[in-house]
């Protein structure tokens, strides 16, 4: 059996709900949410498309309790950030959520592996480090794999390449600070820059790949109102390679311990990611410009850290 419970019935919930039972990623999920008929709701919708998965998938919304035995568990409880809500403002009200949820869902599934993909995401996985006592390598935020998704999409476009060729990722904080490390940014063997210029006799326009990264979500947003495909795509493929046993390379958030000269706060680097969490970080050789980027980074989330509250 793999078991998977999501915490949330919002966009990014259900859609994830959704996405793991039409894949046959996991056979048994539940859905909780505070919300309970909504909660039902979405697994009633979901289950009922049942004969077309490919294969049996039971489904159904539940109460912290019926979490027991879960594989996976999905964080995506919390608010999305309101017109005049700062930063500051949306960390704390959804650092709240996460300190009323974590006890609760920590006491039924204490063997789980631990996906946090609510927002902020960098500072709700470092609180929920905090605040239990589930080991750090079974403590995984989505953090920049949705936005290395992002700028590998803008590479394979640019280049009219498959993005399976394209090898880039996105570092540091999942926000404004985030950055391209591109002195590891490869298509197939061969850097980005000499591909570019191989292809087009110019450099590439790197400030346009970095703002379209950063700005993209707020586009969707524009457009339709949320974002939540993408990020539920990025939240299964992590429950796959779990599942698969097959050790993956992803731009995920993770507790940093000094590597990069980083330490006590969540970022995203490249982590291998397995069936047991978080196996090892892998250093990537930065420039000095990129290591003092990923240290901004590191000081712009340890600035909201420490004025937010989760005792």
């Amino acid at each position: 059996m793999r078991k998977v419970t999501i915490i949330g019935a919002g966009n990014v919930g259900a859609t994830i709900a959704y996405t793991l039972a039409v894949e046959g990623v996991a056979n048994e999920i539940v859905i909780i949410d505070i919300k309970k008929e909504k909660a039902e709701g979405e697994a009633i919708d979901i289950g009922q498309g049942g004969l077309f998965f490919r294969e049996d998938v039971r489904i159904v919304s539940g109460d912290y309790e019926d979490a027991v035995d879960s594989d996976i568990v999905v964080i995506t409880s919390g608010m999305a950030r309101k017109p005049g809500m700062t930063r500051l403002d949306l960390a704390q009200t959804n650092v709240n959520i996460l300190c009323s949820i974590a006890p609760q869902i920590t006491k039924y599934a204490p063997d789980a592996i631990y996906l946090i993909v609510s927002n902020p995401v960098d500072v709700m996985t470092y609180v929920f480090h905090k605040i239990t006592n589930i080991p750090e390598s079974r403590i995984i935020g989505s953090g920049n794999s949705l936005d290395t998704a992002r700028l590998r999409y803008w590479l394979a476009s640019r280049f009219n390449i498959s993005q399976q060729n394209v090898h880039a990722y996105v570092f540091g904080e999942h926000g404004d600070s985030s950055f391209v490390p591109w002195s590891q940014a490869a298509i197939c063997t061969t850097m980005v820059e000499d591909y570019y210029k191989a292809l087009e006799g110019k450099e590439i326009d790197k400030t346009a790949a970095e703002e379209y990264v950063r700005k993209s979500g707020a586009e969707v947003i524009k457009r339709k109102g949320a974002t939540f495909y993408a990020v539920a795509c990025a939240a299964v493929h992590m429950c796959k390679v779990i599942f698969s046993g097959v050790d993956t390379a992803l731009s995920v958030s993770v507790m940093m311990h000094g590597e990069y000269g980083v330490e006590d706060v969540c970022l995203s680097t490249i982590s291998i990611v397995g069936e047991e969490g978080i196996r090892a970080q892998i250093p990537a050789k930065l420039t000095e410009e990129e290591t003092a980027k990923l240290h901004h980074s590191a000081e712009c989330l340890k600035n909201v850290i420490n004025q937010i509250t989760y005792q």
